[in-house]
């Protein structure tokens, strides 16, 4: 499938839309952990984006988004399952496992019916076949390839689509407001520049993040007695 750049950009647009059901809405990235012990303010909403940006996001999701995109462009599925394994195997808690499976199966779905065409198909069928676990980033990677959508693109607009996600579940925490929410996308659009670069320079053994405090307050999350979000 040969799209126009316009309608290259309209696909990543759709797909980093917060309206697109990616299940991301469920998922508060562990904020609503940090918000629990009292670790957040409306001050620091900045800060803790911009650090999962740089040192979780940007070397897991990202960088795993950009290897696959690269090796669905190719045909190379078994670099995709490998890759999918290995972000998959980098997520230390089972909340942030499941909950990256869950959309990534969704996004796929969802992609397959809106965007279609091969790459897509074949995803699809390793996931039911179980062969891949069938993560976000790489469920997004394979439906931005299938759309034509250049790799930088796609991450970058992958980045976008989880900041977009971590200041909505801000608002529902009520740890910022609107106005404020939209300051701080702008705000942290440098670092997304830095980190979209950064994901795309790495190759396979330096795909991982490090969040040690993140990881503790999304393990706290798992067994906290009431809980808004997923994660």
């Amino acid at each position: 499938m040969v799209l126009s750049p316009v309608r290259q950009l309209l696909v990543s647009l759709q797909l980093a839309d917060s309206a697109f059901p990616s299940g991301f809405y469920t998922m508060s990235h562990s904020l609503e952990g940090f918000s629990q012990a009292k670790l957040v303010s409306r001050r620091d909403i900045q800060d803790v984006l911009s650090d999962l940006l740089v040192h979780s996001v940007g070397p897991g999701d990202a960088t795993a988004l950009a290897l696959a995109h690269r090796a669905a462009e190719r045909g190379n599925w078994a670099l995709v399952q490998d890759v999918d394994k290995r972000l998959f195997a980098s997520k230390l808690n089972a909340e942030m496992r499941k909950a990256s499976v869950r959309s990534g199966h969704q996004v796929t779905q969802i992609a397959l019916e809106a965007i279609g065409g091969d790459q897509l198909e074949r995803y699809s069928q390793m996931i039911t076949a179980r062969t891949t676990p069938g993560c976000q980033p790489i469920a997004s990677a394979v439906a931005n390839a299938a759309a034509g959508v250049a790799t930088e693109h796609a991450v970058a607009s992958d980045l976008f689509a989880f900041s977009t996600s971590f200041v909505g579940a801000a608002l529902r925490l009520r740890l910022t407001d609107h106005r404020h929410a939209q300051v701080v996308l702008n705000a942290v659009g440098p670092v997304i520049e830095r980190a979209a670069a950064d994901a795309v320079a790495r190759d396979i053994d330096d795909l991982g993040g490090c969040v040690p405090l993140s990881d503790i307050m999304s393990a706290q999350h798992e067994r906290a007695e009431a809980r808004l979000f997923a994660t």
